[in-house]
């Protein structure tokens, strides 16, 4: 790992070279980490390119594979060779590009990179200080281990599922059953712990002077990511699932949207009557005290709903909050993307795709004195620097490419 002492003021892992043998969403999530901080992430895809290439949704209705916004979000900072790695040429390929790799983050079944020859043991002994990620549905040990899963199995599978959705939606349409969260959460929280392994192993092989392979089971993020519910079974034997609710307070609709009011201290809930211009309710006996308020709660969360929904939602966040009532408003894309806040601390910024255009893009959601996160380049064209990498790099001649592209390795 290259130190950035020698480096002025150089992006925090340049010099690190990172291999991206997986698709989809978690191991590019966490490749995009690593790129945004300066790394060279050079993302191996089949000739027909990553699956997340043809996900939707596409800016502007162009359809095709360099027009995917879940694809171009993925993998901005980060350069693209095609490989067949199923076949012997391909796995040969992968072989000369991991030995001289400090990180390769892959995603195939176990048993699978052992059987090209591609497994960590086998690539230890050309690159003893290389570190492995394999991250997986289940792990690479487990009756589970060599089951299929789709993200939505992952993310049931953490149980986090069976408590969404909860309060009022539950009390609402009790009959529906447990719904996943939007997007690919569990997909997102794998790439994002398997970043911190994989620094955290960096840093190890800093002293030790070897690499590791790290195992990362996407069940286990999704259950280490729901803390609160696993440790109220472990410590209580209590079971929280969609039935779970605010004790009062809780979500409100309003002019323009939603908010959240969770008035549970006392001071909480004089703060709020002052912000609906009635302090005379705190002091009276049926909401004076929490035990109170929770056995009136239908009537105090009728009061509340009277008050919200002829108000716009920021509006009743600074009447509440700003008097230290705990509330926040259900912010939309459309919000965020216009948001004063996310300006003033230029939480996004515009980059060039020759396919797609100038499209403005999220950045990283820290910042560092010494350093900056990089966005140096868009996503990456399919096979666009197969070139650069097998002729610049392993010593291919243009004809052998050329071969190898007719052939279907590449």
């Amino acid at each position: 790992m290259v130190s950035n002492a020698s480096k002025g003021n150089a992006a925090a892992l340049a010099g690190l070279t990172v291999l991206e043998y997986a698709g989809f969403v978690a191991g590019p999530s966490c490749g995009k980490l690593l790129a945004d901080m300066g790394a060279e992430v050079t993302k191996v895809e089949p000739p027909t390119g990553d699956q997340a290439r043809h996900l939707g949704p596409f800016p502007a209705g162009a359809v095709g594979p360099e027009t995917s916004a879940l694809f171009l979000y993925l993998n901005t900072n980060k350069k693209s060779v095609t490989i067949d790695g199923s076949c012997p040429t391909g796995a040969e390929l992968l072989r000369s590009l991991a030995s001289t790799a400090d990180v390769l983050i892959e995603d195939k079944p176990p048993g699978v990179m052992e059987a090209s020859g591609l497994g960590y043991e086998a690539l230890r002994k050309a690159n003893p200080g290389l570190v492995y990620l394999s991250i997986t549905p289940f792990g690479q040990t487990g009756p589970y281990s060599r089951f299929k899963a789709y993200d939505l199995n992952v993310f049931f599978s953490g149980g986090e599922g069976y408590t969404l959705p909860g309060s009022m939606s539950h009390a609402l349409f009790p009959e529906r059953g447990p719904v996943r969260a939007g997007g690919y959460l569990a997909q997102y929280d794998s790439g994002l712990v398997a970043g911190i392994a994989i620094v955290a192993a960096l840093l190890d092989r800093g002293v030790s002077r070897q690499g590791s392979h790290l195992d990362l089971s996407q069940q286990e993020t999704a259950m280490a990511m729901a803390r609160e519910t696993l440790q109220r079974y472990a410590g209580y034997g209590e079971v929280v699932d969609r039935s779970r609710a605010y004790f009062y307070g809780g979500i409100f609709p309003c002019q323009d949207g939603y908010v959240i009011l969770f008035p549970r201290e006392d001071r909480h809930w004089q703060a709020l009557c002052e912000a609906m211009g009635r302090p005379g309710l705190a002091s009276e006996s049926r909401f004076a005290d929490f035990a109170s308020r929770k056995a009136n709660r239908l009537e105090l969360n009728e009061i509340l709903r009277t008050w919200t929904r002829d108000l716009p939602m920021e509006r009743i966040y600074h009447e509440a909050a700003g008097r230290g009532c705990p509330a926040a408003p259900y912010h939309t894309a459309a919000d965020l993307a216009t948001s004063e806040q996310l300006e003033a601390r230029r939480f996004f910024t515009e980059l060039d795709h020759p396919v797609a255009g100038r499209l403005q893009y999220p950045t990283a959601a820290y910042g560092m004195s010494a350093t900056k996160p990089v966005y140096r380049s868009a996503a990456p064209l399919l096979g666009e620097h197969n070139e650069e990498l097998f002729c610049g790099r392993l010593g291919l001649s243009p004809r052998e490419l050329a071969d190898l592209g007719r052939s279907g390795v590449l």
